[in-house]
């Protein structure tokens, strides 16, 4: 897997990138080994963004905060599975909640601890830390005021953890989104918080910043991170969307004005409504490019077809806007690709959801990053909603040739080598992430499935990007409890 020395996010639910925060200093006995951490001796000699257990090897979070703790019902927690020579899945893992010693607060009923998950490495150190959002927090007498808290890694353990934002009202829900990237240009690490109405960033010296205030209809705003303008530091893309009471479809680049100490909005696409957003060079020429997953135009008034041309539209899309390396221009070159675009797999259908949930890598170290897309919709013979996720590659022109056709391998469950069978409602690619988990210099990917086992759900592990070898992760099989209860396990899904 190639590695990119530009800081991007792949987004979705979030992914993140490098970032440094004020943390509790790390005290002169750290925790012991857990028994599921991989010895020293089997560690890959490369760090990881996303290397929680500091082991080498990236790790996998997976936010559950539709689960129990100590009886609560949807206080929440995060379930992370070690990386290893093996892959995720054959090391064990860790769960990870308001009751665990090193994290700040108290489980709560309503709480949902790990409404948004992201593993980055904030101090530079090569050791992940775990940002949680838990959108239902009740801070003061704010009820569902919302929180993010940030939990440092440790080997084999947790390291003291800080909360690094609380909502300012009730229903404010901060923590339904969260990503991070140096989006400052100060060597710091900044940190990006959704929550309803509104997108706020805390930079690295604790300062906050209001980003966008709008109606977001209830939806978590969706974030991501790369370097839009080329000017070697990240920027900031929000997509939100709302009807009522006013129609607000948007998706927005920001960029840090150093003279105004704010995130100034510099690029646009209007009536656009996105599931999804994704940053990667998919046509490697250098500069950034942005993924719209599951585009959709709200208003229907074909002020500019912000979506692409509408026979892609069905079933779910995916819209590419392009940088343009050395000109600081982006966005005017665009493609538009479905279900129906020669060389994709699939038929695009109504419900199909294509684009829903996005993540990028280099899976064949061509120098051009490949998007994987969920459509957790997608019927699988005749049962609805089974799910499926396809594999994008980026080509020489993007993820759309001269030609106007694409590249594509398709995987679900019934796939040769993907364990399971594909049944009605299990969502497969309703979330996705990617990351180095064996340490073989090869994009592994994670397609989540919360709708398998009548709601308890599951992740699927695919090694080197492909079926062989694949694994799922299920509550029942690693020890979660109630693992048979609708904890929507693989809904939130973060690597790196």
């Amino acid at each position: 897997m190639r590695t990119r020395t530009r800081t991007r996010t792949a987004a979705g639910v979030v992914a993140a990138v490098t970032a440094v925060l004020t943390l509790p200093a790390v005290p002169a006995s750290a925790s012991p080994p857990a028994a599921s951490a991989p010895s020293a001796t089997t560690a890959a000699t490369a760090t990881t963004a996303s290397d929680f257990n500091g082991d080498g090897y990236a790790d996998l979070a997976v936010g559950v905060p539709e689960g129990a703790v100590d009886g609560r019902a949807r206080a929440g927690y995060v379930s992370v599975l070690w990386g290893g020579a093996q892959g995720v899945g054959a090391h064990g893992g860790t769960r990870i909640s308001q009751a665990t010693a090193e994290v700040p607060g108290v489980p709560e009923a309503g709480d949902r601890f790990g409404s948004a998950v992201a593993l980055v490495d904030t101090s530079g150190d090569g050791v992940a830390e775990l940002l949680v959002g838990a959108a239902g927090e009740d801070v003061g007498s704010f009820t569902d005021a919302g929180s993010v808290t940030a939990v440092a890694g440790a080997r084999g353990g947790t390291r003291p953890g800080s909360v690094v934002a609380t909502g300012p009202a009730a229903s404010a829900a901060y923590g339904l989104s969260v990503a991070s990237a140096d989006l400052t240009g100060d060597g710091g690490r900044d940190i990006v918080v959704g929550g309803r109405g509104k997108v706020v960033a805390r930079t690295a010296d604790g300062v906050f910043v209001t980003v966008v205030t709008d109606h977001m209809g209830d939806r978590a705003p969706v974030l991501a991170t790369g370097d839009f303008d080329d000017d070697g530091t990240a920027d900031l893309a929000v997509g939100y969307w709302s009807t009522a009471p006013h129609i607000r479809s948007h998706v927005r680049l920001y960029a840090w004005d150093p003279a105004e100490q704010a995130l100034l909005n510099f690029w646009n696409t209007d009536n656009a409504g996105v599931s999804a957003l994704a940053s990667g060079d998919f046509d490697g020429d250098g500069s950034d490019d942005l993924a719209l997953g599951e585009c959709r135009e709200i208003a229907d008034e074909n002020i500019d077809d912000p979506c692409g041309p509408e026979e892609f539209s069905g079933g779910g899309g995916i819209h590419l806007h392009y940088g343009s390396a050395g000109t600081g221009w982006f966005g005017s070159r665009r493609q538009t690709l479905g279900q129906d675009t020669a060389g994709v797999a699939g038929v695009a259908e109504d419900g199909d959801r294509f684009g829903a949930a996005l993540a990028v890598a280099d899976v064949n170290a061509d120098g051009r990053d490949d998007l994987l897309a969920g459509a957790p919709g997608e019927a699988i013979g005749t049962r609805a909603g089974a799910g499926a996720s396809t594999l994008l590659f980026g080509g020489p022109a993007g993820l759309v040739d001269a030609w106007g056709g694409g590249r594509s391998v398709a995987l679900h469950q019934g796939t040769p080598d993907v364990p399971g069978a594909a049944e009605t409602g299990d969502a497969f690619g309703a979330a996705v992430a990617t990351g180095d988990h064996d340490g073989d210099g090869r994009a592994d990917l994670a397609v989540g499935a919360p709708g398998e086992n009548a709601g308890s759900g599951g992740v699927w592990l695919l090694p080197r990007a492909g079926a062989a070898g694949s694994a799922a992760v299920t509550p029942g099989r690693i020890g979660l409890p109630s693992p048979s209860s609708a904890l929507s396990y693989g809904r939130y899904v973060h690597s790196r």
